[in-house]
This record gives structure tokens, C-alpha cells and sequence, in this order.
């Protein structure tokens, strides 16, 4: 018989390359969204369909099958803008608590979240799991949240539910609908402003839904993992996204002290128009704590790969040529 899984966030780019993967093992899965879901790419891979939201826990009790062996939240609000605080807090923490609370009632043997980087907060240089997060007193909603949830996760643990939490950085690869996809658009049409002056971990996607479906099994209970990569910086992406296109790209990065007035100018104007900046002052906090970080305990316990960010800016590039969205 086979195993059953079912996936929030089953429309997103990391749950799309989930369900395929889980589908290709020959797992039953059963995907979650919401009645405004566009399920064009969801449907390739065939997974039962369940209607429902993370923020209503009757929804997620009502499409969870009952005795699912491994549910996978992969669904988040990323949202760096202040505006969107109140519904990314309702959406990472209310959610994951109804997730949860699910899970428990529906008899699921574990739950794997996809949790971030991010949840460490405003930590720099290396970066373990033993690295004490610093989220809390983050001024970036979306450090906090994310934090919060996998700290709401892992307290079920006392509970009889089994938790591992995933913390990926920068992540690429196919069916990227709207994160880093966004750049090679920008930069074929001469629209690229700048490039921020930000040190990342950059993975890829199909390392991170390998680690999540290996963690089904080989993760430790009440575990975290960092599903990081190579360690660069976001000139270097626009560098080799430049190179594929033929196209020039900016040489340096913008000053980081230039990068907070234009957050500024853009926080006013959006006050008056009511429309997101190209900046917020969250992205200019984030950008500002340079990291590095290690994988070694997910490539020693569940055979996380790293893969060289050349590599995962083609294979990016490469499904975007051939989806008609360059």
C-alpha cells in the first residue's frame, strides 16, 4: 500500500516540486488549496485535491485523510512589507497552530514544516541548528513568525505528534512562479534598479523536497535542519543571471546606507498610494546581518546534496525558457 502524505501550500513553488517528487515515488498525496488556487501546474502531477486553508482549522480536519502517515507544511506568508504583518502573523502562526492542532485530531503519524533560515533572526556569521535564534526580538515580522511557528510545532512533540522542522535558505529551481524568477524578467527588460547588498545561502528546490521526503523517515524527532548551500551574495546572482540573458548587470552592490533611504522614500510614498515599495525597511534589516551557513548535519542524517548556484540559476532559467516565461 502506498504511503500517504498530504502537503499545504501544494501550489507554491516548493509544494509543487513536492507533490512531483512525492507522486514520482509513489506516494498517495493529497494537496491542499484554496478555492482561488491556480492548480494549472498542480494538476500535471495528478495528486487528490483537497479544498481548505490554514487559517480555518474546521477546513484542514475536514480534507486531512484520517491516519496520514507524514503531513508536509510547506505553506508561509513571505511578505517583507510592514503593511501585511497582521495577515502574515495570522497566516504563519495561526496557521501553523491550526496545522497542527489537525494533524493531532486526524491521527498523523509526523509532520515535516518548512520553516526558514530566516527564523534565526538577525544573527551573522556561521550558522549552525545550535545557533541560538535571536528572531524574537527581531524587528522583521517574518523572522518572528517564522520562528514562532516551528516553535509552536515542536512543543506537539509532548503531545505524541512526531516534528522535524526544515530551515532552507535562498531557494531555486523549476517552478519558481515568483521569487527569483522575478530577476531574470527585470534584468531582460533593462528594469533591475540595483542589487542589494545581501549574503545568502542559496539552495536547490530539489535538494530541499529531497530532504523533506527523506525526513519522513530519517529525521530525528524534534529535529531541525538547515538545508543551506553555497554561501554568495545576491550580486553574484544577478551576475550569472545577466550572463545567461546576455545582458548587463550592475558591477557593484548598492551601499547599504543608500538601500535605507530609498526604504524610507518608499515607506512614504506607499503610505500615500497604499501600493507595496520595491524596498521595505524589512528587506534593508534582513540584508543587513551577513551569514554563512552549514548543512553538514543534513547532508550526514537525511543525504542532503549541495549544488552549485550556476547550476540552479540554469535549471531556473531552463524551466522558464521552456514555460514561456522568457
Amino acid at each position: 500500500m502506498a504511503r500517504s502524505a498530504f502537503v499545504t501550500g501544494a501550489t507554491g513553488f516548493v509544494g509543487l516540486n513536492l507533490v512531483q517528487q512525492l507522486m514520482a515515488e509513489g506516494w498517495d498525496v493529497t494537496a491542499l488549496h484554496r478555492p482561488t488556487s491556480d492548480l494549472t501546474f498542480l494538476n500535471r502531477f495528478g495528486p487528490r485535491l483537497a479544498l481548505g486553508e490554514i487559517t480555518d482549522r474546521a477546513s484542514l480536519i475536514a480534507a486531512i485523510p484520517q491516519g496520514t502517515d507524514t503531513l508536509f507544511h510547506v505553506a508561509g506568508n513571505t511578505s517583507m512589507w510592514r503593511k501585511g504583518d497582521a495577515e502574515q502573523t495570522r497566516d504563519n502562526v495561526e496557521g501553523t497552530r491550526n496545522v497542527v492542532e489537525a494533524a493531532k485530531a486526524k491521527g498523523v503519524r509526523r509532520l515535516i514544516v518548512t520553516s526558514s533560515i530566516s527564523a534565526y533572526g538577525p544573527v551573522s556569521g556561521e550558522v549552525t541548528e545550535e545557533t541560538p535564534s535571536m528572531a524574537a526580538k527581531s524587528s522583521v515580522n517574518y523572522e518572528r513568525t517564522k520562528w514562532q511557528a516551528q516553535e509552536i510545532a515542536l512543543a506537539a512533540v509532548g503531545d505524541g505528534l512526531e516534528v522535524v522542522v526544515m530551515q532552507p535558505g535562498a531557494i531555486m529551481g523549476a517552478y519558481d512562479i515568483g521569487t527569483w524568477s522575478r530577476m531574470f524578467v527585470m534584468v531582460r527588460d533593462g528594469k533591475l534598479p540595483g542589487v542589494p547588498p545581501a549574503q545568502l545561502t542559496f539552495a536547490h528546490v530539489r535538494e530541499i523536497v529531497g530532504a523533506h521526503i527523506a525526513a519522513a523517515d530519517k529525521g530525528v524527532n524534534g529535529g531541525q535542519y538547515l538545508l543551506a548551500g553555497e554561501n554568495s551574495t545576491m550580486l553574484a546572482l544577478v551576475t550569472e543571471v545577466g550572463q545567461l540573458l546576455g545582458k548587463s548587470v550592475p558591477k557593484k552592490a548598492l551601499p547599504l546606507g543608500l538601500m535605507r533611504v530609498a526604504a524610507t522614500v518608499g515607506g512614504f510614498v506607499s503610505g500615500l498610494t497604499g501600493k507595496e515599495p520595491g524596498i521595505t525597511a524589512e528587506m534593508v534589516e534582513a540584508f543587513s546581518h551577513p551569514m554563512t551557513t552549514t548543512s553538514a548535519k543534513a547532508q550526514r542524517e537525511l543525504g542532503y546534496k549541495i549544488v552549485p548556484l550556476k547550476v540552479m540559476v540554469k535549471d531556473c532559467y531552463d524551466w522558464m525558457v521552456a514555460e514561456g516565461r522568457l
